[in-house]
């Protein structure tokens, strides 16, 4: 398994950034290997924290290069002060396994 962590600090979101987000979502759940994911925001920081799971590499690649998040990419500074991407391999979990997770709906 592995993870794609995106950290980011906000600046305003409109409609135009939700929109994406939410068409960038739905892809990120349709594409086979895709596994679920988790959302933290530090009061602290106020930075965000998006973890997505996939069963590979190969899934995580599929959205990188899908054109709605390569047009988000490109507007990004429009809604993001600062940000990073961490992408991990997940060598072991300990506890509940879906604690927190939001997962892909089940549609049988």
């Amino acid at each position: 398994m592995f993870s794609s962590t995106f950290i980011f600090a906000k600046k305003e979101f409109d409609d135009e950034f939700h929109e994406l987000d939410g068409i960038i979502a739905d892809a990120a759940k349709s594409i086979p290997g895709y596994i679920g994911e988790e959302c933290w925001e530090s009061p602290t920081t106020g930075l965000t924290s998006n973890v997505y799971y996939w069963e590979n590499l190969e899934a995580l690649d599929k959205l990188m290069k899908h054109p709605k998040h390569q047009e988000a990419k490109l507007k990004n500074m429009r809604w993001l002060e600062s940000y990073k991407v961490v992408i991990a391999e997940v060598v072991k979990e300990y506890g509940q396994k879906d604690l927190g997770l939001t997962k892909k709906e089940d549609k049988t």
